[in-house]
C-alpha cells in the first residue's frame, strides 16, 4: 500500500502512521514547540492520504481540499499546508519517497491586513476587573502573570512558555526573552505591574528555578507548559467573560495602544514590540488611521437615506 511505502522504515515493517510521522519531524532542526505543532497538524494530511491514497499530485490535491473548506481562515489553511509540505520534503530528503511532490505548489495568498481586531479597552476592562476580584492562590496568580505578559509586554505565546526563572530580574525590571525564530535572548523591559504579578506568582507557587510556567496536567506534570495549553488557559477565561478574541489578540492590543500613545512613531514602538520589520507595524498604523477617519466617511453620506 502507498501509505506503508511512505511511512515504514522498510517496505516490510508495519508501524503506526502517527508514530512514523512523529519520527520524521524528530529529525528537523526546529524548536520543540514548533515540532509539537507539526506533529499535531500532520494528522489531517495523514487522514487525507488514508482516504485518497498517495500519488504525485497528492500535495496539490490536498491544497485544493483545504481551499474548499469554508470553516477555516486562510492563515489556518496555510498552517496545515505548510506542515504537509515540510513533512513531504523531509520524507524525500530521507529517501522514503523518490520525488518532492511539493515543488511548484504555492501557499495560499494571505492579505497582510489583520482579519480580526485585538482586545479593545472595554474588553480589557472586563478582564482586569475579573483578575482583581480573584483571591490570591497559586492558580489565580498564575493566570494573572500570564495575562500581564500578554497585555503589558506583548509577548508571543512561544516567548512566554520559553521563560525560565533565571531569565527574570524583577529588581531591574527586565526579562531575557527568546523570540520567535531566534537562538539568542534579548532583554525586555518589564512594566511594574508585570513585575508585581510575576513576583506574587513565583512566591505563591514556590518556584525558584527552572521553567516559569509548567504544566499541571496529569500526563505532563512539571514539564514546561506548551503553547497549546497556554492558549487553553487564556481561552477559558475569555470565554467566561464573553470575549471572542484569540490569545494573539493581546499582542494586537499591546501594539495598537503603543502606536496610539506614540502617535504613529513606528520606529519607537518597534523597540517595545520587537517587530523585525516595520511593515507589519505600518499595517497596525493604517488600521488605526482608517478607523479614526470613519466618522468623516459616514458624514459624507449623511443625507443619503434609503
Amino acid at each position: 500500500m502507498a501509505n506503508e511505502i511512505i511511512f515504514s522504515e522498510t517496505p516490510t515493517e508495519k508501524m503506526d502512521i502517527r508514530e512514523a510521522a512523529a519520527r520524521v519531524f524528530d529529525h528537523l532542526d526546529i524548536d520543540s514547540g514548533t515540532r509539537q505543532d507539526y506533529k499535531y497538524r500532520v494528522g489531517l494530511f495523514l487522514e487525507y492520504l488514508k482516504d485518497h491514497g498517495y500519488n504525485r499530485n497528492s500535495f496539490l490535491d490536498f491544497k485544493r481540499a483545504l481551499a474548499d473548506r469554508t470553516d477555516w481562515a486562510v492563515s489556518t489553511k496555510n498552517k496545515y499546508l505548510t506542515t504537509a509540505r515540510i513533512f513531504l520534503k523531509e520524507l524525500n530528503r530521507q529517501g522514503k519517497i523518490p520525488v518532492d511532490i511539493t515543488q511548484n505548489v504555492k501557499s495560499f495568498t494571505q492579505s497582510k491586513k489583520h482579519k480580526r481586531d485585538g482586545l479593545n479597552d472595554e474588553e480589557m476592562g472586563l478582564l482586569t476587573s475579573r483578575m482583581q476580584s480573584l483571591a490570591v492562590t497559586g492558580s489565580t496568580t498564575r493566570i494573572k502573570a500570564v495575562f500581564t505578559l500578554l497585555a503589558l509586554q506583548g509577548l508571543r505565546q512561544i516567548e512566554i512558555v520559553r521563560l525560565d526563572v533565571k531569565d527574570l530580574d524583577l529588581v531591574a525590571k527586565t526579562a531575557a526573552v527568546q523570540g520567535k525564530g531566534q537562538d539568542d535572548k534579548e532583554n525586555v523591559n518589564l512594566h511594574p505591574e508585570t513585575c508585581k504579578a510575576l513576583h506574587e506568582y513565583l512566591k505563591a507557587n514556590k518556584i525558584a528555578d527552572g521553567a516559569v510556567f509548567t504544566s499541571r496536567s496529569n500526563n505532563s506534570a512539571t514539564k514546561r507548559l506548551s503553547t497549546r495549553s497556554l492558549r487553553g488557559l487564556v481561552k477559558d477565561t475569555l470565554k467566561e467573560l464573553g470575549i471572542d478574541k484569540s490569545t494573539h489578540g493581546f499582542r494586537h492590543y499591546f501594539t495598537t495602544k503603543l502606536i496610539q500613545a506614540y502617535k504613529g512613531d513606528i520606529l519607537e514602538v518597534a523597540r517595545y514590540t520587537r517587530h523585525k520589520s516595520v511593515e507589519m507595524l505600518q499595517v497596525y498604523n493604517d488600521n488605526i488611521n482608517a478607523k479614526a477617519d470613519l466618522p468623516r466617511f459616514y458624514a459624507t453620506f449623511n443625507e443619503v437615506k434609503f
